[in-house]
């Protein structure tokens, strides 16, 4: 199909009355794997990777690579930064084809966090990139080496915030926490659904990893679009790796490879069939 904008994917998915897929990779089989699955199912996807990641996977690397796999996936796929910590990153992002970015500055004050956002969405409409923001604080961080706490959004500085910056979508703090569960946690869904009647923009879920299956729909019924799923992908890619490992007889690279892709395929499959609201 073709590399369109998170946008357009949102407004889509908005339409149908489901959830999209934003699901981190950090190589290769990885990328495979997630389209590999969205193509069986015949739908649309995010591709993203979180800054922190990039001294594993280099932008200058995952970047090319990412947008290139999307031009020439059989569904419609976007390419997307996520928790974007610099400017620098941000606009590296926009100029490699990134059809979204995000500039995560939600530890920041209110105003100083809509002030940032509205320099990458100044940044981001050169581009004709869509802009994601995060308001609240949604607990530890994409690579577990900090933790702010969880602070729930306030769904009327919500509408403020939305209405002064110019984003397209907004991360919102309802209890989720990203890395993993020690159980699965207690989402506020009544804040979400207030969140939900004053802003008119799709809302989005982080620390999608150890969610419920049926607390995924319903956020999704009470105005989440997209999903970040990032640690139950890195899970599974891992598993799927020690168990060939595991194997009688002699290891070759190629074979973990389809291990590796097949770890991200499975678990990138159930979470589309999940966000699809099948039952």
């Amino acid at each position: 199909m073709a590399l369109v904008t998170m946008k357009a994917l949102l407004e889509q998915a908005k339409k149908e009355q489901r959830g999209i897929g934003a699901f981190s990779v950090g190589n290769m089989e990885m990328v495979k794997g997630a389209l590999e699955a969205a193509e069986e199912l015949k739908t649309p996807i995010i591709l993203q990777i979180a800054e922190v990641r990039l001294k594993h996977s280099p932008l200058a690397l995952m970047g090319p690579m990412m947008v290139q796999a999307a031009k020439e996936a059989k569904v419609d796929v976007a390419v997307h930064l996520d928790h974007g910590l610099t400017m620098e990153v941000v606009k590296k992002a926009l100029a490699l084809g990134f059809t979204s970015v995000m500039y995560d500055s939600s530890a920041y004050s209110f105003e100083e966090n809509m002030a940032r956002t509205k320099e990458v969405v100044a940044a981001a409409g050169e581009y004709g990139a869509t802009v994601e923001a995060e308001l609240g604080l949604v607990g530890g961080s994409e690579d577990g080496s900090s933790d702010h706490g969880v602070k729930c959004t306030n769904p009327e500085d919500a509408r403020v915030f939305c209405e002064n910056t110019g984003i397209d979508a907004l991360a919102v703090a309802i209890g989720n926490a990203h890395g993993n569960y020690p159980v699965a946690p207690t989402l506020a869904f009544d804040v979400l659904e207030e969140i939900h009647k004053k802003t008119n923009l799709p809302l989005v879920l982080h620390g999608g990893s150890g969610i419920t299956d049926a607390d995924f729909q319903r956020a999704i019924s009470l105005g989440i679009v997209k999903v970040n799923i990032a640690t139950a992908s890195f899970n599974s890619l891992t598993a799927h790796a020690q168990e060939y490992l595991r194997t009688q007889g002699g290891h070759n690279y190629f074979a973990l490879n389809e291990a590796m892709v097949r770890g991200t395929y499975e678990n990138v499959k159930h979470h589309i069939e999940v966000f699809n609201c099948e039952n």
